[in-house]
This record gives structure tokens, C-alpha cells and sequence, in this order.
């Protein structure tokens, strides 16, 4: 309860302007106390109107009163003072840069609790209490503080603009209504919020209709990704498991023709092997008989020659050649061929259906090669050559060169109207439609140029995003100038890095969904990669910026 009593004491004897404890306290006649200094400052601020108030009742005094010194509250805030108690507010209550400020405190403000809309003032808590006291001010409206309140005073009349006109779309005042907006349809400010507020909320609901169908589409979306993962690593599961199967069946295979291979072999070598050995054996008799035969024709006694030559001349069956079937053998190569034939199958196999290995509904292609490694003589393999359509042409865009050139022109060039043409945006689609596997190369000189690809029914009229090339979801453009490179899609810019160069190449894979650039010179350098689904034909087109520039598609072949 004591510190209640110093908390009231400190209260009173602050000064409602700066309130600290009052230095060198005076009265005005409506009896209220202020230092000297702060009534003194404000007053002066009213000088110009000739009019003295009172900060805190509003109390007017004509001519400005002279300020006397009350002794009796200097005396008690000398003792105030002596106790060592002050009667500032915490700095949290101070305004900071970001906070609005009571207007009424002078020296050090404090955070504004409430803005006055007929005041035009935003008040302290302590400045705040005549509104809620004084009857005079119950009709003001007070909102949340406010730093934009002069939007609310008209600069001319310096009233507050209560009036809004609907024939220039504006809040006025009284004055201004019966003034220079006389004759005007206007109505009250509360009136023009009344009906503007019944169309905010329309297109609130509006708003949130179509927060709650992107959100339904969203959830849609969600599903189909989770649909084409779902599939992705069921295909990608039973996929492992079938080729798992063949590399078993493989290998089984492989073992079945190694260990019969080896058993014909076994039984081959068995079968020759076993006639070598009687022949040689046959060879070892011959020999022996031979020798015999030998020894007894130089036997000299006659008597003894006939008499051993009947047992010596008999001769054991002999295995005749014939009788060894030595068949023109090719050993192996039968096997050898077959398994070859199989190989050969196998490969054509995989060579003709490998590439139709998709998913039709989600178009994942299967990518065999990859661009980034292919030499710019395999991409001249793809070349394709590109005219340029003269219905499609801005009207600035002069066609040469067998209309493969464009050159951005100062005067207009005579195109009779087409719907094709590019109305808005100094741009050019070529006539040939691009599908499956392209590459061209553009020649620029100047300052700059788009190259870019799009679908036939891209936007022509108007200079809007929709007809821009790279500026929506039909085109796609990579910029190159003197100092930098820029892929556009979509409206989003992506910088790209690589050496400059007055050649651009660009490959499309349309069913791979792949759209590559690359900068041309003694070597081909990749400068951005898009990786998509293209779900149209494209054309290939140009886009310039400055007088003079210009572009031409080269001829490859």
C-alpha cells in the first residue's frame, strides 16, 4: 500500500507534457500545472492562431495568459526530488523508431496507445484520458496508432476529409465538395467503405474459392506424385527382380554348356586317346617283327632260314587305318555358334525394345546417351534445316538470306496481317515443326540475341508475357550478349556461365524431353541443360532488342 502512495504522489506532480517531476511548476487559470519551459514551448507552436489552449481539457484562453510560479508545488517537488524518486516511465514505454509517437509529449515521447480521426493526433495513455473524460470529445473516433494520419487531413482546407468523390476516386473534405468537386457524385467516407467493404468481401470469397481449388488441385498433384513414385519403385522393383532372373538363367545356362562342354570333351579325348594306344602298341610288334625279319634274312644257312621263316613271317591283324574314324572334326564351334546365335538374338532383342522401356502416362524415357558426352560431329548427325516463317515475323524483322536470316530494321517491313504474327514482341518462329532428335546452330551479330524454342500456339497478339518468348510455359530462351548468358522459362531468370561466343548450337531430344545449349567455337561447350516434357511440336525462334542486331541459322549440312 506504500508503494501505491509514492506511485499516486510521483503521478501528481509529473508535468502532462514531458512527464518528469515539474520544473519550476506554474497554473494555468483552468488550474492544471505544467513546467514552465513545456507550457511555454506550446503555447508558442500556437502563436499563429492567437488561440492558447489548455493540453489537457482544451480549454481556450484568449489573449495568452500570463504564467505565474506555484510555489506550493515547487516546494513539495524540491522534496520529492530529495527522496531520490522519479517519475519517468520505463524505457519500454518510450517510442522507438518503429513505434508511433504520442504528438502531445514534448522533450523524450512516449508509444501513442491511439490515434484520434478527428484530432488527427495520436495520444500517450496519460494524454489519452481527456477523450475518455470530457464529453466533448465522445463522438471522436479512435483507432489503433497510426503514423499516416495526415492522409486523413485535406492539404487544401486543412479539414478532415470526410467526403469521397466517385467521380475522381478520391476522399475530400466538406469544403472541397461544395468547391472544386461541385456538381460531382459524392457521398459520405462511410458510405463509399460501406459499399466498397460489401465488394471486398466478394472478392474475399472470391479469394478464397480459389485458395480452396488450388488447394484441392494441390492435394491432386500430391497424389500423382505419390501415384508416379508409387509406380516407380514398383517398375523399378520388378524390374530387378526379372533381370535378377535372367542373370540366373544366364548363369545357369553359361554352367550347363561349360560342364557339358568339358564332359564331350572328356569323352573325345578318352576315345582318341584309347586308339593311340593300341596303334602304339601295333608300332612296339612291328618293330619287334621287323627285327626278326631282319636277323633271319641274313641268316646264311639255307636249312635254317626256311626253317624259322613260316613262324617269323606271320603276321598279327593289323588295325588298319581305315577301321579309325577320323572324322573332319570342328570340335567346338558348333557350340561356339550356337551360343553366339543366342548372343546375337539377345542383343537385337534389346537393341529394338529398349527404347520403348517407358511409362507411356508419366513420359519417363529411358536415356541411353547423354548429350554432355557427344562430340558436335555426333550432333551433326541430327542437323536439320531452319527457315524462317515470314507470316510469324514482327513487322520491324527483315527476312534475307533464303529467310534462315533476320535483321532487326528501323523501318517497317511490308507483312500483310496474319494471325501468326508477332504483334507486341520483335520476335520470329521458323516454319519446320522440331520433333524427335535436332541440332542447329545461329550466327548472331550486334549487341544481342534470344534464341529460343516454343509451341505453335503461343500467344501473338499484344506485348503481353504471353507472347514474350521465355516469359511463359510455352517457350523456352536462352539470351546471349556481348557480356553475359540468361536462360528464361516461365518468367524466372537463371544466369548461365560459359565462354562467349557469336555461335549458339541447340539440340533437342523432343521425346527424352532434353533441350540443350551450347556455345560453338573451335569446341562445344554446354551452357545450360532443361530437362522436361515437351508435349507439342516446336519451333525454333529469335528474339531482338537492338537496331541492326541480327541472327542467322547455319547450314550444317
Amino acid at each position: 500500500m506504500a508503494q501505491r502512495g509514492v506511485q499516486l504522489d510521483q503521478e501528481t506532480f509529473s508535468c502532462p507534457i514531458c512527464l518528469d517531476l515539474l520544473k519550476d511548476p506554474v497554473t494555468t487559470p483552468c488550474g492544471h500545472s505544467y513546467c514552465k519551459n513545456c507550457i511555454t514551448d506550446h503555447w508558442d507552436t500556437e502563436d499563429e492562431k492567437r488561440i492558447h489552449s489548455c493540453p489537457q481539457c482544451r480549454k481556450s484562453f484568449t489573449p495568452r495568459p500570463e504564467l505565474l510560479k506555484n510555489t506550493m508545488l515547487a516546494v513539495l517537488v524540491e522534496e520529492l526530488k530529495k527522496t531520490g524518486l522519479q517519475a519517468a516511465p520505463a524505457d519500454h514505454c518510450y517510442a522507438g523508431p518503429e513505434d508511433v509517437a504520442c504528438d502531445v509529449c514534448s522533450g523524450r515521447k512516449l508509444k501513442a496507445l491511439k490515434s484520434c480521426l478527428v484530432c488527427l493526433v495520436s495520444f500517450c495513455e496519460k494524454h489519452l484520458q481527456p477523450h475518455f473524460e470530457i464529453p466533448a470529445y465522445e463522438k471522436h473516433k479512435l483507432v489503433e496508432p497510426s503514423k499516416k494520419l495526415h492522409v486523413n487531413s485535406c492539404s487544401r482546407h486543412d479539414e478532415v476529409m470526410k467526403m469521397f468523390c466517385r467521380t475522381d476516386q478520391q476522399c475530400i473534405c466538406y469544403l472541397c465538395s461544395v468547391d472544386e468537386h461541385k456538381g460531382h457524385d459524392t457521398v459520405s467516407a462511410a458510405a463509399e467503405r460501406t459499399e466498397r467493404q460489401r465488394e471486398l468481401e466478394g472478392s474475399r470469397q472470391n479469394i478464397q474459392q480459389r485458395i480452396q481449388d488450388r488447394e484441392e488441385d494441390v492435394k491432386v498433384l500430391q497424389q500423382e506424385v505419390e501415384a508416379i513414385n508409387g509406380s516407380a519403385d514398383e517398375a523399378a522393383e520388378h524390374s530387378e527382380k526379372i533381370f535378377t532372373e535372367l542373370i540366373r538363367l544366364m548363369e545357369k545356362r553359361r554352367s550347363d554348356v561349360k560342364q557339358q562342354v568339358r564332359s564331350q570333351q572328356e569323352t573325345e579325348v578318352s576315345r582318341v586317346k584309347e586308339l593311340q594306344e593300341k596303334l602304339e602298341q601295333e608300332i612296339t610288334e612291328l618293330k619287334r617283327k621287323d627285327a626278326e625279319l631282319k636277323k633271319l634274312s641274313h641268316t646264311e644257312d639255307h636249312n635254317q632260314f626256311l626253317h624259322n621263316y613260316p613262324s617269323l613271317s606271320a603276321l598279327s591283324e593289323s588295325t588298319h587305318s581305315s577301321s579309325i574314324n577320323i572324322r573332319p572334326l570342328k570340335y567346338f564351334e558348333d557350340v561356339t555358334a550356337a551360343v553366339s546365335e543366342v548372343r546375337d538374338k539377345l542383343q537385337d532383342i534389346l537393341r529394338e525394345t529398349w527404347t520403348n522401356i517407358s511409362l507411356t502416362e508419366t513420359q519417363v524415357d529411358v536415356l541411353l546417351s547423354q548429350p554432355e558426352n557427344m562430340t558436335r560431329a555426333a550432333f551433326l548427325k541430327y542437323s536439320c534445316d531452319i527457315t524462317l516463317d515470314p507470316s510469324t515475323a514482327y513487322r520491324h524483322l527483315l527476312l534475307s538470306e533464303g529467310n534462315r536470316k533476320a535483321t532487326y530494321m528501323r523501318q517497317q517491313q511490308s507483312y500483310s496481317s496474319h494471325p501468326d504474327r508477332f504483334i507486341g514482341w520483335e520476335q520470329v518462329l521458323s516454319r519446320e515443326s522440331l520433333t524427335g532428335r535436332c541440332y542447329w546452330e545461329v550466327e548472331w551479330r550486334g549487341r544481342g540475341v534470344r534464341v529460343a524454342v516454343a509451341y505453335k500456339n503461343i500467344s501473338r497478339a499484344g506485348d503481353s508475357d504471353e507472347s514474350g518468348f521465355g516469359y511463359n510455359d510455352k517457350s523456352w530462351m536462352l539470351y546471349c550478349d556481348t557480356n553475359s548468358y540468361n536462360f528464361w522459362y516461365h518468367y524466372v531468370q537463371t544466369p548461365v556461365s560459359g565462354p562467349r561466343s557469336s555461335r549458339v548450337g541447340v539440340y533437342l531430344d523432343h521425346r527424352a524431353g532434353i533441350l540443350s545449349f551450347y556455345s560453338v567455337s573451335e569446341t562445344m561447350t554446354l551452357l545450360h541443360r532443361v530437362q522436361t516434357t515437351f508435349t507439342q511440336p516446336l519451333y525454333a525462334g529469335l528474339r531482338f532488342y537492338l537496331f541492326s542486331d541480327s541472327a542467322e541459322f547455319c547450314k550444317l549440312k
